[in-house]
């Protein structure tokens, strides 16, 4: 996504086409990004880059259900049919490719049954167009509904030191019913903001005063300044431990990650290889149960201050409630 939107200004389409086939190098394999981001461009980016070969070395994840195609320009989040068909074919166009691996939903509809959208999406997998089905920001059991109709093969959201609550429900069901858990978002971590992105530096708020007007991680909640102050001292509980481990705070938050179960699956993001590098590097970065349950104690449910989101159209799972089946009635 910081590829092309929200983080500051685009990239160089040639600089990221590089960066995407250098990570193909190295043995990147799995490939995330959304009809939203750009809007659309992105998913252009990413075609360009799969040209020549590349596209049958990786597996290629997109999401629907975001529109901004509104007269007001404002988003909107749709779960309909006939929008999932029409998202589904556009991707595919911008993509260059015939068939999406993985396929989410990015936001759940709570004005539409999900059954209806997974019933649209069920379809376009046996037509071919569509390999597995994911639901992106969707609670345990609009999860267990969804996969009632046809097998949800992975759940995305943020998983992350930051993000806890997804433990006491989401978790749980995603393993009942062998589901993968892609752990999103993790570039809305502080400490990920301060080291992945554009060399900010963890001065609490001059950190978010270097960010451009344009970026919209200013008006995320945890870094407004009634949060900062408390989540900077986690952030700092954190870098101690990562100087002891010998690595970065965003290495050993992607580690943490990582060490959840062969389950899950971090979705780092990067627009420089230096970077790139550091984020593979935190494979490396090993630990013992005691070192978890550190980490852990510093960064519990109650004590990161500040939602994920304030003041945006972006519901999250815990909004992602939708109306019974019965209820429904085509227009």
């Amino acid at each position: 996504m910081g590829m092309s939107a929200y983080y500051g200004p685009p990239k160089p389409d040639a600089d990221m086409i590089t960066l995407i086939h250098h990570a193909v190098a190295v043995g990147v394999t799995l490939f995330d990004t959304s009809d939203i981001y750009g809007p659309h461009t992105n998913e252009v980016l990413l075609g360009k880059a799969l040209q020549g070969g590349v596209r049958e070395k990786v597996e290629l994840a997109t999401k629907f259900g975001i529109s901004c195609a509104g007269a007001d320009g404002n988003w909107q989040i749709r779960g309909d049919p006939a929008y999932v068909r029409t998202a589904c074919e556009g991707s595919l166009a911008r993509l260059g490719v015939d068939c999406i691996d993985l396929y989410y939903q990015h936001r759940i509809d709570s004005n539409v049954p999900v059954e209806i959208t997974m019933g649209e999406i069920k379809k376009l997998v046996q037509e071919g167009k569509v390999n597995y089905v994911g639901l992106s920001e969707a609670s345990a059991s609009t999860i267990r509904r969804a996969h009632a109709v046809h097998p949800i093969t992975a759940v995305q959201l943020e998983w992350s030191l930051w993000s806890r609550d997804v433990e006491q429900d989401i978790i749980p069901t995603c393993r009942t019913s062998i589901i993968y858990f892609s752990a999103g978002n993790l570039a809305s971590e502080l400490w990920h903001t301060v080291h992945w992105e554009e060399d900010f530096y963890p001065a609490e708020q001059k950190m978010v005063a270097t960010l451009q007007a344009d970026d919209f991680r200013k008006s995320l909640p945890r870094f407004q300044p009634e949060n900062m102050e408390k989540n900077a001292a986690i952030f700092e509980r954190v870098s101690d431990m990562a100087a002891r481990k010998g690595c970065t705070p965003s290495q050993l938050a992607l580690a943490w990650v990582h060490h959840q179960g062969s389950d899950v699956c971090p979705i780092p993001g990067t627009t420089k290889i230096e970077n790139f590098h550091q984020n593979v590097g935190a494979l490396s970065v090993k630990l013992a149960p005691e070192e978890m349950a550190e980490l852990e104690s510093y960064a519990s449910m109650d004590a990161i201050k500040g939602d994920r989101y304030g003041g945006t159209s972006l519901n999250t799972w815990k909004d992602s409630e939708t109306p019974p089946l019965s209820s429904w009635k085509a227009t």
